[in-house]
């Protein structure tokens, strides 16, 4: 096949294709900003009663304390949001990796367009450096060797040819097709676009991975049950105190203020700022 004869979609054609089927790319996620970060954070026990106990012992008149409590309590979420929004960057630099930029054939023009733009049907050129845009079937091939590990884990470069004339559609091997997100180590290739955004390898991928329910670090499970041992223990002490200090004492004012302040000092500070280092 003379690559010099091919002419690919008319910029007509794929004008119309963009606007029926769509941009090529996955569906952005719901990614998080800072206050729905912090909000998440707060939901934590250990954040909740650290907060909880600076804001009694401000009301009792205990500024020291107070500030201590929220001073530790500051530390662990900016810790927390640091990390988080890292972790939501490094998601958006990987979901534009399934849209770099195209070398298409149209109206018998190569044109570099957005990978966003690539439509079925259209011509792709892909040379050694070029992450493939979208799912192809090759029609011509030279030395072409594509690194499949980002879609199969598999680290060694695969090598692929052209189908021969006589192939049928059905017959077409996987040596014979390049897919999205891919990366050609050498060579040169030109594919027909089979396949964009969601209805690509990458995006099936992507399909399976949200329909899976993240469960918890076993490290934050553990430490919920702790904060709730400490609590019921905490609040125990507090009763048993308020109590005998009560009845004893006759000042149940002073027992509200003792019984507080046993609990309090049951709280391990130190929980959320382990936490949020260690994840």
């Amino acid at each position: 096949m003379n690559p010099e004869n091919l002419q690919g979609l008319s910029h007509e054609e794929a004008a119309l294709r963009l606007k029926r089927e769509g941009l090529n790319q996955l569906p952005k996620a719901n990614n998080r900003n800072l206050l729905r970060i912090f909000l998440d954070v707060l939901r934590e026990p250990m954040f909740a009663l650290l907060l909880s106990g600076g804001l009694i012992y401000w009301l009792l008149g205990d500024t020291t304390e107070a500030l201590l409590l929220l001073v530790f309590a500051s530390i662990s979420v900016s810790i927390t949001l640091v990390q988080e929004s890292r972790s939501e960057r490094v998601l958006e630099t990987l979901r534009d990796l399934a849209s770099p930029r195209a070398l298409v054939i149209r109206s018998g023009e190569r044109l570099t367009i957005a990978g966003t733009q690539v439509v079925r049907g259209d011509l792709l050129v892909v040379n050694e450096g070029d992450r493939v845009a979208a799912d192809a079937q090759l029609l011509s091939a030279q030395e072409l060797l594509v690194d499949e590990s980002l879609l199969t884990g598999e680290s060694v470069a695969v090598a692929k040819i052209a189908p021969h004339s006589n192939t049928t559609a059905g017959a077409i091997a996987d040596t014979q097709r390049i897919y999205a997100g891919t990366l050609v180590v050498r060579g040169i290739g030109i594919a027909e676009v089979s396949a964009i955004g969601l209805n690509t390898e990458m995006g099936h991928i992507g399909t399976a991975l949200r329909s899976i329910d993240t469960e918890q670090a076993q490290l934050q499970r553990q430490l919920r049950w702790l904060v709730r041992d400490f609590a019921l223990a905490g609040a125990l002490a507090a009763l048993m105190v308020v109590l005998l200090y009560g009845l004893l004492r006759g000042s149940w004012l002073e027992a509200l203020l003792a019984g507080i302040a046993i609990g309090m000092s049951l709280l391990p500070e130190e929980f959320p700022l382990v936490m949020a280092v260690f994840m």
